[in-house]
């Protein structure tokens, strides 16, 4: 178990409000600080949304906000944590500039964990007073549900704080990976840009709407992904001898050009496309609207997936 109590979140955007519901929901005493005071509302707003899907996954009973304090100076939301999950815009100069300020906060031997989602961990804290002890925590939108996080080091990171990081954010219902070195977009959304590169070819050149192609997911591959990804997927594609067999039978077509992963020119023509497509797809439902059937579906899925993991991971 963690010993990290009381935790930071420094920017309440999207990932830090996500990362502060989940942070509360495992009795963690939050105190977040962001510069645009307008986000209050929004935050609040999220956690009452949030909660009834996040009390069903986790077990809750009831959602204590005596742990949390918000909008309060910098100084006072870095004053005595164990741990800062750093959630600011996806900048370098932004986030290397908020992070030496953090650095020249925090007490001894607290973590900053940065939410980038692709930036260079080696260069983020570049400024940092302790880079050994910073890392990245890329968290997956909605935080509070999903249950990956990419731990990634930089190159002056010290192993045993990957170590604590990796305990915490198991603490909290989370599955860490460790990548074992820093590279950029890390792994799966490496995997993700690969995937929406190629759809925008084919919307591009008007093979197929974006309903078309995200049916294309849900319907097929997307269900095998959620409980064996694509390794062990293509595994059970070889039959008996696996993935010898499967790569003796479809290596070949790598050679094939199927695929252009070098992404399309973004014009006006094609984000009109996107966005048109997307729209219709929504049916007149907000985005909150969507967010909530979404997160209802998350919350059943895992719960039904944990059933079938143990089976394969036993």
């Amino acid at each position: 178990m963690s010993n990290i109590k009381k935790v930071a979140v420094v920017g309440t955007g999207v990932i830090g409000a996500g990362w502060i519901i989940r942070f509360l929901a495992h009795g963690k005493i939050v105190h977040a600080y962001d510069k645009n005071l307008k986000l209050k509302r929004n935050l609040l707003l999220e956690i009452k949304r949030t909660w009834p899907f996040v009390k069903k996954l986790f077990n809750k009973k009831k959602l204590d906000l005596k742990n949390f304090k918000c909008f309060i100076s910098l100084k006072e939301t870095l004053n005595d944590v164990d741990f800062v999950q750093e959630c600011a815009p996806e900048n370098y100069s932004i986030k290397i500039k908020l992070i030496k300020l953090i650095s020249k906060s925090i007490k001894k031997n607290i973590i900053i964990s940065s939410s980038s989602s692709g930036l260079l961990p080696s260069k983020i804290f570049s400024k940092s007073l302790h880079p050994e002890r910073g890392i990245i925590g890329h968290p997956f939108n909605p935080v509070y549900l999903l249950p990956l996080v990419e731990i990634v080091p930089g190159k002056k990171t010290n192993k045993k704080y990957l170590n604590i990081a990796k305990k915490f954010y198991q603490s909290i219902s989370m599955n860490p990976i460790i990548v074992k070195k820093e590279l950029p977009g890390y792994l799966s959304d490496r995997l993700q840009e690969a995937l929406w590169r190629e759809a925008l070819h084919i919307i591009n050149e008007g093979y197929a709407t974006t309903e078309d192609l995200d049916r294309a997911i849900e319907d097929g591959p997307g269900l095998r992904y959620s409980l064996m990804g694509t390794f062990l997927t293509f595994h059970l594609a070889g039959g008996k001898t696996g993935m010898k067999h499967m790569l003796e039978q479809f290596g070949p077509a790598l050679k094939l050009p199927w695929t252009k992963l070098k992404a399309p020119l973004l014009t006006k023509k094609l984000s009109n496309r996107l966005i048109h497509g997307t729209k219709k797809q929504a049916k007149g439902k907000s985005v909150s609207m969507l967010s909530n059937i979404r997160d209802e579906y998350l919350v059943n899925l895992q719960k039904l997936r944990k059933k079938y993991e143990i089976k394969i991971r036993k």
